[in-house]
């Protein structure tokens, strides 16, 4: 099940650095809301109160409390808080790895969407256990760098049953499913008289109705080599009618309908965003879909950085995301994602933190997460330094000390 709110009182303090992405007249950093000698303090597993360290209300427990007893206090002896990261694209139920496959691609061998199918013959084969175990390795890195709110989608099955089963494995470790039926055609339709349009019908119907009990968002790869604009306007639509929200994979292999059909339909966020137009730029700056930038990606497949510079100079909100998947991007660092698009994407520090805090909560349409202030879960990443700064400034090094989910620590 996903993680359940610690019970009782937490104190910080001694922050020398809180970075709360809740801008106001006293705060430093412009969007990040930054306060300095700060305090903060969470009841329940939701912030109650933030402010300076020497403002910080009495540890005792107030009379009335449900839970006198429980308090604890986290010392940050000056290092800086910033909120959990939210990783709000994910692929974590799988069998296998493609390790073989990313060796040839650095040896010259071009990425192609088709290496997804090697993963869901590996999946298929797996078993729930086997599956369910690794996916727990996966939440445990999640954590142990950071993020403390993250989505994982399906699309490593893609038949009823095996859909299915990784739609409800996710669910046991979060909220945040993502129905990914069309991802590819899996080979077993390649040479029906239906082919992909006889999938996508599966898709659209049988198969959405079996994994919509676990998932709150339909997804589909707007993409060459894998579903066409109106093959995925068929699933995305059938899945907004069934109540799930949209989010679409696009323009990630080259420019296409990705970005249009994403906003035309209010999706929450358009993934990958490697080759856009000026127009697809426009549409996103008209609209509430947020740009989800992926850099491991290209770091994986040697394709051109999306220009984060060019989406934030229009307007546009971007989030930032890691992808975690074993063919195209096999890392679980949202700390690795924030150096890399300041290194490569044109971002600066703060922009890139506020893309994998604030961003990423955009992404998934949360108000309650990606921020702190008073009404926002106690999401939390103590860092083993003064500033947010670091996250790109000593890149690889493994600064986050601890991660606190709903007022509770993970890691």
């Amino acid at each position: 099940m996903p993680h359940a709110a610690a019970s009782g009182r937490l104190l910080v303090t001694g922050i020398g650095e809180l970075v709360t992405n809740d801008p106001a007249p006293d705060r430093e950093g412009g969007p990040l809301g930054i306060l300095r000698d700060a305090a903060l303090v969470a009841d329940d597993g939701v912030i109650t109160w933030i402010g300076r360290s020497g403002d910080a209300p009495s540890l005792e427990a107030t009379a009335g409390s449900p839970h006198p007893h429980r308090i604890e206090v986290l010392d940050a002896r000056g290092r800086a808080v910033i909120p959990g990261f939210v990783d709000s694209h994910t692929h974590l139920v799988f069998g296998g790895d493609r390790a073989e496959e990313f060796a040839a691609r650095m040896a010259g061998r071009a990425y192609e969407a088709g290496g997804i199918r090697s993963t869901v013959a590996a999946t298929r084969e797996a078993t729930d256990d086997e599956l369910r175990a690794r996916l727990a390795g996966f939440v445990r890195e999640l954590h142990g760098q950071g993020t403390a709110t993250f989505e994982v989608k399906t699309g490593y099955g893609l038949s009823v049953v095996d859909e299915e089963r990784l739609a409800r494995l996710a669910a046991e470790v979060t909220d945040e499913v993502t129905f990914l039926g069309a991802h590819v055609v899996p080979a077993e339709f390649t040479e029906r008289a239906g082919g992909a349009d006889g999938y996508v019908e599966l898709v659209a119907g049988e198969m959405l109705q079996a994994c919509k009990p676990h998932v709150r968002w339909v997804d589909a790869f707007c993409e060459r080599g894998a579903f066409d604009a109106e093959q995925s306007r068929r699933v995305l639509e059938a899945g907004r009618a069934e109540g799930l929200g949209v989010r679409v994979h696009g323009n990630q292999l080259g420019e296409g309908d990705g970005v249009r059909l994403a906003v035309e339909l209010d999706a929450a966020s358009v993934d990958h965003c490697t080759y856009l137009s000026d127009a697809d730029v426009a549409a996103l700056a008209g609209s509430r879909t947020v740009a989800t930038l992926l850099p491991g990606v290209e770091f994986s497949t040697r394709h051109p950085y999306p220009d984060a510079r060019r989406l934030i100079d229009a307007g546009v909100t971007v989030a930032l995301a890691s992808d975690c998947n074993p063919g195209s991007s096999f890392t679980s660092s949202m700390p690795f994602c924030i150096a890399l698009a300041v290194r490569e994407m044109g971002m600066t520090p703060a922009e890139a933190v506020r893309a994998a805090t604030a961003g990423g909560a955009a992404a998934l349409r949360r108000t309650d997460v990606g921020v702190l202030r008073p009404g926002a879960r106690a999401d939390l990443a103590l860092l083993d330094a003064p500033s947010h700064v670091h996250l790109a400034y000593r890149p690889g090094v493994p600064l986050v000390a601890e991660t606190w989910k709903d007022g509770a620590r993970v890691a």
